[in-house]
């Protein structure tokens, strides 16, 4: 790793392992938690299910989130977590199945599936990037669906149908503050999600080549460029996961190197992203909980990309 990439991914992790308390829904203090505590837990579960990379080695550093999850995984009321968020509650329910720890009594993922209502695994309805992340999930989890295929979803997913606005258009709706962004946020989170389930987060080849390849990566890399002016770092750090995803090496193009020193400006000397951006940053005198609440995404998020873009690249992108 560069000394960047190696500063971001030790604080980042110490400040995640110093701070499990606060994801553990059955604290002492969770009870005036500010954050979606499920939605919380399956992010810590995502990292540690992507954190065996191909040459890679077992990282001791989440040992503690590892053992945490193990814990609330043999819980049987835990699921019930997800039933505070309605509409969210399907996906929280089986992303719980897919991410479940190695080696654990699966009774409750399995009770968990069941209770899915059975149209929640068909493609009836949804958006190609829904069915794409039903389908990342049902795989990994080994539940029935009828999900088509990614490489009849590929060509019907944000990184093929996205356009970035022309310079001097009014970008409406969620747009970024500041100068004009060529996407709006929405469409930025819908960029990189696309490429998280259709590549695996660096795993697999995406199925796009040629002019959809390049579009994509033209894509990512003007809306990178506007993060990075604006310090949008949460965006920002999954643009750079995306741009690994789909071939490149960010640390050798411009926006992904400037993205990562973004990120490093950003980073609190306990290692800490402090939130989603500047202008959504948590001050110093916040409460432990409340500053939880704003900076553990982006500081998760930035683990995980100092995690992806420090591990070997599988065999489909060699030579």
């Amino acid at each position: 790793m560069t000394s960047s990439l190696d500063q971001l991914s030790a604080g980042t992790l110490d400040w995640l392992g110093a701070n499990l308390d606060h994801f553990d829904p059955y604290t002492a203090d969770a009870g005036t938690a500010t954050h979606r505590q499920a939605k919380a837990v399956l992010e810590l579960a995502l990292l540690c299910h992507c954190s065996p990379r191909p040459g890679g080695s077992h990282d001791e550093r989440l040992d503690g989130a590892r053992a945490l999850l193990r814990k609330l995984w043999q819980r049987p009321e835990f699921p019930r977590l997800f039933d505070a968020h309605p509409p969210s509650a399907p996906t929280y329910g089986l992303a719980y199945a897919a991410l479940a720890p190695d080696g654990i009594d699966d009774s409750a993922c399995r009770a968990t599936l069941g209770r899915l209502a059975p149209g929640f695994l068909s493609p009836a309805g949804k958006s190609p990037l829904k069915r794409m992340e039903i389908r990342f999930y049902a795989d990994k989890a080994g539940a029935d669906h009828t999900i088509e295929p990614y490489a009849e979803l590929v060509g019907q997913s944000p990184l093929v149908t996205l356009t970035a606005a022309a310079p001097g258009d009014v970008v409406t709706g969620d747009a970024v503050t500041g100068d004009a962004a060529p996407l709006t946020d929405s469409e930025g989170y819908s960029l990189t999600h696309a490429a998280f389930f259709l590549g695996d987060y660096g795993r697999t080849t995406t199925g796009l080549a040629g002019d959809a390849l390049a579009h994509a990566r033209d894509l990512v890399r003007r809306m990178l460029d506007h993060c990075v002016g604006q310090d949008r770092w949460d965006l920002a750090a999954e643009l750079v996961i995306t741009q690994f995803i789909l071939g490149l090496e960010p640390l050798r193009t411009p926006s992904g190197a400037a993205a990562v020193e973004c990120l490093v400006r950003a980073q609190r000397s306990d290692g800490a992203i402090p939130g989603r951006s500047a202008s959504l940053m948590e001050s110093r005198s916040a409460p432990a909980g409340e500053f939880f609440r704003k900076a553990y995404h982006t500081t998760l998020v930035t683990a995980l990309m100092a995690l992806v873009l420090s591990s070997g690249r599988p065999s489909w992108h060699r030579g």
